[in-house]
Formats: C-alpha cells, structure tokens, sequence
C-alpha cells in the first residue's frame, strides 16, 4: 500500500525505469518552455494501480487520478508531460523544479518549504484488509492483531491511518508476525499470492487498491476484502513546486480546486468505472 507516502508502496515497482525517467526528464527540462509561455505542464507519478499506472505496451491507461488530473488541465488549454518514477525521485523533482506538480501525496498540515499542496484532495481514501475467503478474522483494534502474519513492505508508513497499526508492526516485540516483502516487482501482487498461500493471514491498503488488484489476479475465490480498515482515511492531495512563479502556481492551484469539485458525483464514478473499483461506503 501505501507507500511510505501513502504507505510507500507505490514506490518499489518502478526501479527499473528510473534511469531512464530521469536521463529523460533532464533532458527535456531544458528544452520545454516554461508553463506560462507554453501551457506545458510537467507531471511527476509514481505506480499505484488503480490511481496512478505506468502505461505499457499492452495498455496505455494511466490511472484513475492521471485521468483526472488530464480531464482538468487539458480543458485549461494544458499539455500536460508525464514522467514514470519512484515517489522520493518524483518528490525531489518537484523540490528541484525538474517537475510542476506530483499528483497524489500524503497530506500534511507541515508541508515542505519546497511545494504547496491544493486545497482539494485527491480522494481521503478508506483503507480495509485483504484476508483468505474461509477467514472470519475481522479488524476491531490493534488486540485483534494478536497472532495475525501482517504483511507490509519495507518503510511503508500507516500512520497517518493508525498510529497504533504503525507501531505495533515496528515493535520488535512483533517481529515474529510481520512478514516485510521487498523487490522491485510488484510486491502487493506477492502480498496477495503469499495470503492465499497461507504465508501470511492479512494486509492492509486503500480500498480501491485492494479491488483492483484482487480483480486483477482473479483471486476472488480465494480471498476477500474485509472492513473495517484502520481508523483514519488516507488523505492525499497535489503537491505544486515552488518553482513555479507564484501568480501561475495559484492559478494552477485553482484549476484543480475547481476541477476536482467538478469532478465529484457522476464524472468521479465514471472514472472508478472504468477501473472496476468503486468507493466504499
């Protein structure tokens, strides 16, 4: 899940491009005129399916939050330019001003001196667990992790969501039950195998995480999603660089407070649609 931003999660998959990512953006940074002059707008994302995906040959979808962010700006008169990295790269180059905007981060009331974050969120998402289907095991306080396998990746922060899920899993005391599953594939697919195999009994991310990737392995008969999650909603909104002159970063800034409660109701639902994951309720 979550990558330490969001629970890092996000963050171990895309490794492999990252050279690459960043040969390219470096070198189109000095190239592409400026926002202002161009409406070009550098957009900075890191691989959280269903929200944010890095497209490949087999499918160009890029994710329910880069539709999102597409639909708003482009009807801005915004060419918006993507750049497939690790969420720390993707955040050190909105710092560095190499990127305009990185779509989804953890929400802080004490943000970096390097970017501003847009008043709307992106989605506060609702967390839940992933459990094998015959398992009547259900969250309700961290006593009910008492001999549970947890399963998290390494870094991955809950705490915004549950200070106690967090510590408890950090404890030491607990390391006999905390499964950390590393690599640079992905490892929320692994989590998944590794429940159904018996490995592990739970794991906890974002809901619409959880749907798309139960869908995408196919292992409904085998495990479910069970609620509640942790205690609080994963809050996530765009980071802009301070880069970017003032008067066109608030303007930029309004355009996505306008748009994204624009998008709320029907155009958000037909974006869920099309990944097959829905909020819960």
């Amino acid at each position: 899940m979550l990558r330490n931003k969001k629970l890092s999660n996000k963050k171990t998959n895309s490794q492999r491009l990252n050279h690459f990512s960043f040969l390219m953006v470096f070198l189109v940074g000095i190239s592409v005129p400026h926002i202002g002059s161009a409406a070009a707008l550098k957009v900075c994302y890191d691989q959280w399916p269903p929200m944010t995906i890095f497209p490949s040959e087999e499918d160009s979808e890029r994710g329910v939050v880069i539709d999102m962010l597409e639909q708003i700006y482009s009807s801005n008169g915004y060419q918006l330019e993507y750049y497939e990295v690790p969420l720390a790269r993707g955040l050190n180059m909105v710092r560095e001003g190499l990127c305009d905007i990185l779509p989804e981060y953890l929400y802080s009331k004490n943000p970096d001196d390097h970017f501003v974050y847009a008043d709307e969120e992106t989605f506060a998402y609702t967390s839940a667990f992933v459990v094998r289907r015959d398992d009547p095991w259900r969250y309700n306080g961290i006593q009910s992790l008492t001999d549970k396998r947890i399963a998290t990746g390494p870094g991955w922060d809950y705490s915004s969501m549950s200070a106690g899920y967090q510590n408890y899993i950090d404890d030491p005391k607990n390391s006999n039950f905390v499964e950390v599953v590393a690599g640079y594939d992905d490892v929320v697919d692994r989590i998944f195998q590794m429940i159904s195999e018996n490995r592990v009994d739970l794991y906890a991310d974002n809901d619409l995480v959880l749907q798309y990737v139960l869908n995408r392995l196919n292992l409904n008969d085998d495990l479910q999603i069970v609620r509640p999650g942790l205690e609080k909603k994963l809050v996530e909104r765009p980071i802009f660089s301070k880069h970017i002159p003032a008067e066109t970063r608030q303007d930029l800034i309004r355009i996505w407070n306008e748009g994204r409660l624009d998008m709320k109701g029907e155009k958000e639902q037909v974006l869920l649609n099309k990944y097959k994951v829905s909020l819960a309720n």
